[in-house]
């Protein structure tokens, strides 16, 4: 059963209502993966836009400062596209398997006054009451969807587990969420919980029955390499 809640669970580290981070970007003629490699070489980063009805439009972005707007935390991005202001999302980021480096981005129009279905990332704060007596935190949700405005986007939720007991759970069921919000995860799923560590069971060595002078072996019971070489020469 969960522990009711009277957790603090939603916090805006950043409301971006009034603005938004600026990501430059230009329009690149060529395709494939040959002119995305010269590109990238370059410090560029191949880049579609991409809007429900419309075209599909080849970008391309300059690695540092799509780095430096990675590290902003923002979510939602102002980008300048023919001569008109849009409002993006960065949809998709793919890496090199090996190197890790950044080698494409998708980014997705939306319109501030549309809402838009987003995951974002759920972080934990605090110590819980049931870690100081012994327990181990578990979190199974690192995220939820929820559905809102761009303009009510947080860059992550914090949830303050400092009341959270032993043997209790937080589902999502569990949080409160502000009006400009809507949670589309299950309400059954588990975010996190508190649990005695599982003890490691040694197990025993068998005991081996010692048998006293003249007192024969049970029947079935496996005969000794002396008992097999007398049953041989009889």
């Amino acid at each position: 059963m969960n522990q009711s809640v009277h957790f603090l669970v939603f916090k805006w580290r950043e409301k971006m209502a009034q603005q938004y981070e600026q990501l430059n970007l230009a329009e690149r003629a060529e395709k494939g993966g040959r002119s995305a490699r010269i590109l990238r070489k370059d410090g560029i980063i191949p880049a579609n836009y991409y809007y429900k009805g419309e075209e599909n439009i080849n970008l391309s972005v300059v690695k540092l400062e799509l780095l430096k707007s990675l590290r902003s935390g923002h979510r939602i991005f102002e980008v300048n596209l023919k001569g008109s202001t849009q409002y993006v999302m960065l949809k998709e980021i793919q890496y090199h398997p090996v190197t890790d480096d950044i080698v494409h981005i998708d980014l997705m129009r939306i319109r501030r006054d549309e809402k838009m279905t987003i995951s974002v990332p759920l972080v934990l704060e605090g110590t819980a009451t049931g870690v100081k007596e012994g327990g181990v935190m578990m979190q199974n949700l690192n995220a939820i969807e929820i559905s809102c405005l761009p303009a009510d986007v947080p860059e992550q939720l914090a949830i303050d587990i400092s009341d959270l007991e032993l043997n209790a759970s937080l589902n999502v069921e569990d949080l409160e969420v502000s009006e400009e919000l809507e949670v589309l995860t299950s309400d059954e799923l588990t975010i996190v919980s508190c649990q005695l560590p599982k003890e490691e069971v040694e197990e025993e060595p068998e005991e081996e029955i010692e048998l006293e002078e003249g007192e024969e072996p049970e029947e079935g019971a496996d005969k000794t390499d002396s008992d097999e070489e007398n049953s041989e020469e009889s």
